[in-house]
This record gives C-alpha cells, sequence and structure tokens, in this order.
C-alpha cells in the first residue's frame, strides 16, 4: 500500500519521463526478485529429486 502512494506522490511530481523511468525500475526490481525466487525453487527441486533418486537407488535391487 506504502509503495502505491509513493509511486501515485512521484506522478504527481515528476514530469512524464521520470514517471516512467520510476514504474519500470519498479517492474523491474519485481521481476529481479521473481526470477531470484524461481531460481532457489528449481535449484531446491533439483536437490530434493537427486536425493530421492539415491534413496531409490539404495533401497531397490540392481539389475546386474
Amino acid at each position: 500500500m506504502k509503495r502505491i502512494a509513493l509511486l501515485a506522490l512521484a506522478a504527481l511530481l515528476l514530469s512524464g519521463c521520470a514517471v516512467v523511468t520510476v514504474a519500470s525500475t519498479a517492474v523491474s526490481v519485481t521481476a529481479g526478485a521473481v526470477g531470484l525466487a524461481a531460481d532457489a525453487a528449481i535449484g531446491t527441486a533439483r536437490i530434493t529429486g537427486k536425493a530421492v533418486g539415491a534413496a531409490a537407488d539404495a533401497v531397490l535391487p540392481s539389475d546386474e
């Protein structure tokens, strides 16, 4: 809610180009945070998958 108020105030105080720049920067920061969160989730899934595979290999009999 504070961000919206801040952006609205900035829109009133700044010229058109500056408002676009501020909004663009806010979107870029948010997109960057979402990208980092997605990378972390993918990394966690890969590690979990490797652990499950290793556990299955240890429990299941080999084909040899």
